[in-house]
């Protein structure tokens, strides 16, 4: 259900190798949410760092949406950068398993299966 891994690289190099990652691929990055600058921002407590990115390939968001559009709640999809015990990591919800539990459709599985190797593909190149 989740793919995560571990990088040697400091936060901010992983942020920067994770956003050409994405463009390689031809996925557009709709934006980049900094949770951890956020929840400081608001009062919380939060030592960390998160940077969650909003990812999606328009020729595969409208695949999906052609075959259901109650879809469009799943979209577009999200691959973070955080660290966690002094290491940095990044991640995801896999497409693949996601849909899967939303829709049974063979289209929508066929596409998921796509998206979901990108941007693993995307994340392994950013590590």
């Amino acid at each position: 259900m989740y793919y995560i891994v571990e990088s040697a690289k400091p936060f901010a190099k992983a942020v920067e190798d994770l956003d050409a990652a994405v463009k390689r691929h031809q996925f557009g990055v709709l934006h980049v949410h900094d949770l951890g600058a956020t929840l400081r921002s608001k009062g919380q407590d939060f030592a960390g760092e998160c940077k969650v990115f909003e990812v999606c390939s328009p020729r595969q968001a409208a695949a999906v949406l052609a075959a259901d559009l109650r879809m469009n709640m799943a979209l577009p999809c999200r691959i973070s950068v955080y660290t966690e015990g002094g290491r940095t990591k990044l991640g995801m919800i896999a497409p693949r398993d996601m849909l899967a539990m939303l829709s049974g459709d063979p289209k929508l599985s066929a596409v998921a299966a796509e998206v979901d190797a990108a941007t693993r593909q995307m994340i392994d190149e950013a590590r």
